[in-house]
């Protein structure tokens, strides 16, 4: 969970945020309070009209009937809207009964409406901070704008989503979240809504086409809107539910959080034949639309070729029937505004066919854009088709015919692809970032493929995306970003950052990037701010865990079962947020709950529900390889587990008289390959037969840390595997546990006591007897050290002895080993405990700064704490050879080395990242203990052009693990030391430092954190 640190840092951000939680990373322009220096829009039951000019854009003007109706949400008093020419302003009536007085809102675009040009003629208005500037606002209070209006407040936009995000950004700040259908957050209601006259502003985007994109929408989004958008039997050619009606709600949604741009559902689906008013509602809305990476021309693909294509998918084999196809598809956008997706891939997301060699591919797809342009020219009858908005998206083998010479269009976006796992494949070289197009970015939160299908429940975290796409903008990846949500839903807090990201990258940095989800907490709930930052803590802490391996990777032995109680101590986590979860669902009123069910509980206990599920059986199969009776509770735990899962996905079908049924239909356990299972199964368990007694007796004893059990036979008891000598453990002073233990547990049916005693004063057994039963079928002793008692290495022997009902008695006996290890004092650093030094990177004991750039932390990045990367990211590709860079540095205490060989292994745990700069700038960085030799690893090896590189893939690669492991070995001798991690390249982000002196046990998560003198 998080620590109370972080917990701190939250509240105290949320508290320097405090005035703007309602408008997240915006600044606030908005009050529920008056002041001399405040505008009203509402008090004392009256609004203040709110005009526009007849010849304004339709979009502003739909957007202006959202505001109004906002405005009422929030007091109650719904304004009165009206279009009216300046000619008509003067005769206007203010008076009680319709305005309250002289008063108004205007609303309009530069140069588009007469009345805002009107306005800054007669004003002198400075209207250059938004002039000829891409989606940028002002807003301010002006005296006497027009004849007979003694003052207004002028919200003008640069263009269309200018004016309309300038609504949207008020909107959100008088309390309406975007999300108030799509996840039912209630309206916060106030009494008065004024506006500072000095207004709010916002400039030029940090990204111009912020957009996202719908995908895999079976089973779930498409169930869903079959059921509430249809009637059932979905569109006649393709079947898709997708039509206007749901597509205009996701219009309103992707403005409200002031995205512009959208990749349409394509699976059975066809934006453009589904519904004949989808493409024409889109840009009435505003909405720049698109296609994906494998749709050229704005036709959907698989789906519209294959009800209209003729011959095959096949440019090679089939260039005038395809061609004449794309020509369909430019024809029929060209009334809109969009961006042309061009080049060309195989059908079905695969790669192009009918093409030979690669560099045969490469001249077939320089060709088709070629005539995919030409195309665009003859349709715009136009011999400038640089101003037609088009992207390439290099997504997979189409990234490795660019590297191998394909050339793009100057003028055409480059949209780069992440490794679909949240991993930026490559950012544009300092070379091509003068291209006049541009590039960007296509990222994932939901993706179905290898390794495995993620899309069940939100599995990415914020953290990442910001570390990645950072980058993306000091490396100016900035022309379009697009974000693959898969159903939308349950992806809304992070689908809102990315677009929010996008919109001003400015107002982000590692030390308040915790704010954005403390915000969006009391924006979305209503809460307290220790609420809020409890409520951050809980979702952090959720998706870090998901994140760290996607649900549907995990198996029965994901967390170790046996060493430094890793799965017990993820159950624990998990166990804490659910209380937290549920202690702050009650305490909401009705209202509330819906919205917090769908956004913060249903991931907790789903994700609860899942890993208990999974550990469980695991524990079950270990268990019953012991011959300890305590499996059946755990095969009927795995059962009962089962039937949760699908319980919670019923809670999550049937609130609000089942407003979102269908939209968790998703299975997600079991999977056999990278597919999702046709079904969930239940994780495999076993039984032990409950009547029959073990073989060696009635008492089972385990010993932490080993997969055996004694008396009798066990292969993991020794080599041998058989007639192995009683179990023994080692304890030192710096096991982070404090402790150790033996599970006591029954064998069969019979009932038994037992005690445990020892030979010596400095061991505590605590419980030192117990009653063991069918009905309590397993106790864990605990055994701990006065190390005030101990000189050096002593060992204690522990009997166990069993009193047996109706048979002979049982003894086992126990060896644990006490090494009290003194630290010299006046020491300060990590100390060696149970053959391990373990090192969150965060917990440097120096940080040197070089050139202005310095290892950060990223609170929360990472599978365990945080991480540390190089910043500022920065634009000019900074390196340095090992030992001239910045440097992070760590000082710890051994007892040991490897063997007492004089050498340690030192394993560096990285973020997973790509060669972002190419493979001949490989991730690197350089290990150093005190003035030894400095050891350079290069982690991420070259990999073939389009493809991921060697150690990526599997169920155990890298992007499974979320995690790479960097082992060196160096040398170095007991006492204390220094360890160095110099920065090589600017992208490598550190999580931990494990340094092996020969006691590292297997885990998922590596050993805990050691102590720290």
């Amino acid at each position: 969970m998080a620590t109370r640190r972080q917990v701190k840092l939250a509240v105290l951000g949320l508290l320097a945020f405090a005035g703007s939680v309602l408008g997240i990373g915006q600044d606030t322009c908005v009050a529920f309070k008056s002041s001399p220096s405040a505008f009203t829009i509402v008090n004392s039951g009256k609004a203040a009209p709110i005009l526009l000019s007849p010849d304004e854009w339709p979009a502003v003007q739909r957007a202006a009937t959202d505001f109004a109706s906002d405005i009422e949400a929030v007091t109650g008093v719904k304004p009165t809207l009206r279009n009216i020419t300046t000619s008509r302003a003067s005769s206007l009536t203010f008076n009680s009964t319709s305005f309250g007085s002289n008063t108004a809102v205007i609303i309009g675009t530069l140069g588009r409406s007469s009345l805002i040009d009107e306005i800054v003629s007669r004003t002198k208005l400075d209207v250059s901070s938004v002039q000829g500037k891409w989606e940028a606002f002002m807003a301010k209070e002006v005296a006497d704008p027009l004849p007979g209006i003694k003052s207004a407040y002028v919200m003008i936009g640069a263009d269309r989503r200018g004016t309309m995000f300038a609504l949207y950004d008020h909107s959100e700040q008088f309390g309406v979240s975007p999300w108030y259908w799509w996840a039912d957050v209630p309206t916060t209601k106030h009494n008065a809504l004024f506006v500072n006259s000095s207004g709010c502003s916002h400039g030029t985007p940090t990204v111009k086409y912020r957009g996202i994109f719908l995908n895999d929408e079976q089973p779930a989004l498409q169930n869903w809107a079959m059921e509430k958008f249809t009637n059932g039997t979905g569109a006649p050619l393709t079947g898709s539910p997708f039509n206007h009606f749901f597509y205009t709600k996701l219009f309103e949604l992707i403005l409200r959080m002031r995205g512009n741009y959208l990749w349409p559902a394509q699976w059975s689906s066809a934006f453009c034949i589904d519904d004949v008013q989808n493409q024409p509602l889109a840009d009435w809305y505003g909405i720049v639309m698109g296609t994906s990476h494998e749709e050229p021309m704005m036709r959907s693909v698989p789906v519209e070729w294959n009800l209209f294509g003729v011959g095959p998918w096949d440019y090679a084999a089939n260039q005038q029937n395809v061609y004449n196809f794309w020509k369909v598809g430019a024809e029929r956008a060209r009334p809109y505004e969009g961006v042309f997706t061009i080049g060309m891939r195989g059908n079905g997301a695969l790669p192009i066919s009918g093409s030979g060699s690669d560099e045969q591919t490469i001249q077939l797809l320089e060709k088709i854009v070629s005539d995919q342009r030409g195309l665009l020219g003859q349709v715009f009858n136009t011999t400038d088709v640089t101003t037609i908005p088009q992207v390439w998206t290099l997504y997979k083998e189409v990234e490795g015919y660019y590297d191998e010479g394909m050339t793009v269009p100057d003028d055409a976006v480059i949209l780069w692809s992440d490794d679909n796992w949240g991993n930026v494949r490559r950012n544009p070289l300092p070379s091509e970032r003068n291209r006049t197009g541009g590039s960007g970015v296509y990222y994932h939160v939901d993706y179905v493929g290898d390794p495995r299908d993620y899309k069940w429940i939100t599995s990415s975290q914020i953290e990442k995306t910001f570390e990645q796409l950072s980058t993306a903008v000091n490396r100016d990846a900035t022309n379009i970003w697009i974000l693959n949500v898969g159903d939308l839903k349950p992806y809304e807090m992070h689908t809102e950052f990315f677009l929010t990201l996008g919109y001003d990258s400015s107002k982000w940095n590692p030390s308040n990037l915790n704010t954005f989800v403390t915000s969006w907490a009391q924006r979305e709930f209503d809460v307290s701010v220790a609420d809020a930052a409890e409520i951050a803590s809980i979702i952090h802490n959720v998706t870090q865990h998901n994140a760290r391996r996607k649900p549907e990777l995990l198996n029965s032995t994901t967390y170790s079962l046996t060493n430094y109680r890793e799965a017990d101590n993820v159950l624990a986590m998990l166990q804490g947020l659910s209380n937290s979860s549920t202690r702050l669902y009650n305490s909401l009123s009705s209202e509330f709950q819906p919205a917090f069910f769908e956004l913060v509980h249903h991931p907790v206990q789903a994700t609860l529900t899942l890993t208990n599920m999974w550990i469980s059986a695991g524990i079950n199969n270990l268990r019953a390889s012991q011959a300890r009776l305590s499996a059946n509770n755990y095969m009927t735990q795995v059962e009962s587990l089962f039937d949760q899962d699908y319980a919670i996905e019923v809670d999550y079908h049937t609130i609000l008289n089942g407003k979102w049924d269908h939209m968790m239909d998703q299975t997600h356990v079991m999977y056999y390959y990278w597919q999702q299972p046709m079904a969930n199964t239940m994780p495999f368990v076993t039984k032990v037969q409950p009547k029959k007694q073990a073989l060696p007796g009635a008492m089972r004893l385990t010993v932490e840390g080993s997969l055996g059990a004694w008396p009798g036979d066990d292969m993991n008891n020794c080599a041998a595997e058989y007639g192995c000598p009683d179990p023994s453990i080692s304890i030192d002073p710096f096991v982070p546990t404090g402790n150790r233990f033996v599970d006591i547990s029954a064998g069969g049916p019979t009932p038994f006591t037992f005690t445990a005693t020892s030979n010596v004063s400095w061991l505590d057994i605590s419980p030192s007897h117990g009653s063991i039963s069918p009905s309590s079928p397993e106790q864990r002793v605990f055994l701990s050290v006065d190390w005030s008692q101990v000189t050096g290495a002593e060992a204690a022997l522990i009997v166990f002895d069993a009193t047996v009902e109706d048979q002979p008695s049982m003894s086992s006996t126990v060896t644990l080993t006490a090494n009290h290890t003194i630290v010299p004092s006046g020491f300060s650093g990590f100390l060696e405990g149970d053959g391990t030094v373990s090192i969150e990177a965060a917990h440097s004991s120096r940080n040197t700064s070089v050139q202005g750039i310095t290892w950060t932390e990223i609170p929360g990045l990472g599978r365990t704490l945080s991480g540390v990367t190089p910043w500022p990211r920065g634009g000019d590709e900074l390196n340095f050879t090992a030992g001239s860079g910045p440097s992070i540095e760590y000082d710890f205490f051994l007892f040991n080395t490897m063997g007492q060989s004089g050498n340690v292994t030192v394993t560096t745990l990285v973020s997973p990242s790509l060669n972002t700069l190419g493979d001949d700038r490989p991730l690197g960085l350089a290990l150093q203990i005190d003035n030894g030799t400095t050891q350079t690893s290069y982690f991420v090896p070259r990999s073939v052009p389009g493809d991921t590189p060697p150690g990526w893939d599997g169920n155990d690669g890298w992007v499974a693990n979320s995690i790479i492991e960097v082992p060196m070995v160096l040398p170095v001798q007991p006492g204390a030391h220094t360890l160095k991690v110099w920065m090589i390249e600017p992208t490598v982000v550190v999580q931990k430092i494990v340094i092996d002196t020969g006691g590292v046990l297997p885990s998922y998560l590596g050993p805990p954190e050691s102590i720290r003198a």
